[in-house]
């Protein structure tokens, strides 16, 4: 019983490994590209829903000291480092889309086993 109580505390937790999986086996599985890709984006916002998790407190405020109050505050450092993870996952999302781009423009697909084929016939 303790067990399920305590799952339920940190279901972000829970959350965050399921759509880290979710995203792990879409890479794996899938040989499209853009499903590739999608499945990369879901592996982030699954490591930026853990570390926002991690700063989490049940029942803390904002980290805004007034004098005279005590509060249990929230650790605001794991939000304000995801900030910059976001930055850097859109700048990659945006980078390997254009590169899908020119893969497809170049091979005329955008399966990954299909394209690995028609690479080693080129270099025959």
């Amino acid at each position: 019983m303790e067990m399920v109580f305590r799952l339920g505390e940190n279901f972000y937790y829970l959350a965050a490994c399921i759509l880290f999986l979710i995203g792990f086996h879409t890479m794996l599985t899938h040989s499209n590209l853009i499903k590739k890709l999608l499945g990369m984006n879901i592996m982030e916002t699954a490591i930026f829903l853990f570390f926002v998790s991690i700063g989490y407190v049940h029942g803390g405020r904002a980290p805004i000291i007034q004098v005279g109050e005590d509060y249990i505050y929230v650790n605001p450092l794991p939000s304000a480092l995801i900030l910059t993870g976001i930055v850097v996952a859109v700048s990659l999302t945006a980078y390997a889309l254009s590169l899908i781009i020119r893969l497809y423009r170049h091979y005329g697909t955008l399966d990954a086993d299909e394209i690995a084929l028609l690479r080693a016939r080129e270099e025959k």
